[in-house]
Formats: structure tokens, C-alpha cells, sequence
């Protein structure tokens, strides 16, 4: 756990020592709130106190920057040839995996957190279930943990920060959108029913609706499992 969060604190550092994650956290700001308060869907022309608009881009605009975030994960070290050097240190690669995905995590968490001021703000317009925004901010972490992994994986796989980020874009959109989109042609079939299972948009509206489901939970605990483990067998590939 000490290796861990040694890896950790220098993953901070490097992003907080350049002007890329500040730049994100402005984009990721002002685009929340220009669609809540300005655009055509602003919260006032739904004439209710309701954080679901919220929600919906804030997941859909973590979904485009998370890959910017994790594109260099693994990609830059193999460019700077520094994966290698790690891998001949007494690190495991789980070790190294999970500092990896705990740190940007973290920069995920407080992305989330600079929206709290439209949230607050919204509860003085009208009343608020406090229950609900609280599962929907879960869903939104729970999701952008699922994004990371992913991400994770995309740079294990790639030698460029371009191909992670197309990579994680290619997987991302089949868990967000195509998974979902297919099941609505099969109907009532069985095969409508996995892939809506896969689909992260179901288990996040379900939270979002204030509603807590086992099923959801553990849907998004075996998406980033499943990822950082493949992640893992990538990357021990390369101490062979």
C-alpha cells in the first residue's frame, strides 16, 4: 500500500505541475454550465429544481475528457521509455496499475466536486431530493472510474497518446451508446436483455433516479475489474 501511494502522489504532482489539468478543469466547468444556464435545455426552461439535466452532461463531458486524462497513462511511458525502468524496480504491476487508476480517479472526484456550486445553486431555486443527487453523483464517480479503467487499458495497449485515445473512444462508445441502441432492435429477444445489461448508460439512470440496485454496483465494480486486470496482463507482457 506504501508503493502504491508513493506512485500515487508523484502521478499528482506531475499533472498539477502542468497546465493541462487546469485547462480540463475549466473546459469541464464552464461546458456544465453553459449547458445548465445558457443553452436551449437550461434549467429554467424545464421550469423545475431537477439535477437530471445536470447529470446527463456532466457524464457525457467527462466521457470526452477522460481519455485526454488517461491517453498518457501508460502510452508516455512507453514513449520516455520510464515503463521499462519501473517494471526492473521492485514494483508489481499491480502495484503500478492501481496507482494509475486511484490517481486519476482522484482528479475525477474533484472535477465532480467544482460542480457543487450548480447544484447549491439549483437547490435555492426550488426543492431538491438530496437522497437522489447524492446516488447521482455515486453514478457519476462509478462511471468515470469505468471510463478510467478503460482508459487504462486503451494505454497498455497503445505506443501513442493518439491511439489510446481513439482506442478508449472506440470501447467507450460501445459501452455508453451501441450497446443500448442494439438492444432497442431486438426488442423483447434475450440478447436485448445482456446487452442492456452492458449498456453503463441503464445503471447509471437507474442511480440517477435515486434508485440503488446491487446489480449496478456490481456491474461497475466488474467493468473496472475486468479492464485493469487486462491492463495488467499487457503490461506483465513487457517484463518478458
Amino acid at each position: 500500500m506504501r508503493t502504491i501511494n508513493i506512485l500515487i502522489n508523484k502521478e499528482l504532482n506531475n499533472c498539477f505541475n502542468t497546465w493541462g489539468i487546469y485547462i480540463g478543469y475549466l473546459i469541464f466547468f464552464c461546458v456544465c454550465g453553459f449547458y445548465i444556464w445558457l443553452s436551449n435545455n437550461n434549467i429554467f426552461y424545464l421550469g423545475q429544481a431537477t439535477m437530471m439535466p445536470v447529470f446527463t452532461i456532466i457524464n457525457w463531458t467527462q466521457f470526452f475528457l477522460i481519455p485526454a486524462l488517461t491517453m498518457r497513462s501508460l502510452a508516455d511511458e512507453k514513449r520516455n521509455g520510464t515503463l521499462e525502468l519501473l517494471l526492473t524496480k521492485p514494483i508489481k504491476t499491480s502495484e503500478l496499475i492501481s496507482s494509475k487508476f486511484f490517481s486519476n480517479l482522484i482528479l475525477a472526484a474533484i472535477a465532480l466536486i467544482l460542480t457543487l456550486p450548480y447544484y447549491l445553486t439549483i437547490s435555492l431555486l426550488g426543492t431538491v431530493d438530496h437522497g437522489t443527487v447524492l446516488l447521482g453523483y455515486f453514478g457519476l464517480l462509478c462511471m468515470a472510474a469505468c471510463y478510467i479503467s478503460i482508459g487504462i487499458f486503451a494505454s497498455s495497449l497503445a505506443k501513442t497518446r493518439v491511439a489510446a485515445f481513439f482506442i478508449h473512444y472506440g470501447i467507450g462508445l460501445c459501452f455508453q451508446t451501441l450497446f443500448g441502441m442494439a438492444a432497442n432492435q431486438f426488442h423483447n429477444d434475450p440478447f436485448a436483455y445482456i446487452l442492456n445489461y452492458l449498456s453503463m448508460e441503464e445503471h447509471f439512470d437507474t442511480l440517477a433516479r435515486g434508485i440503488l440496485d446491487t446489480r449496478d454496483i456490481i456491474y461497475f465494480c466488474s467493468v473496472c475489474t475486468i479492464f485493469l486486470a487486462l491492463s495488467r496482463f499487457f503490461v506483465s507482457k513487457s517484463r518478458f
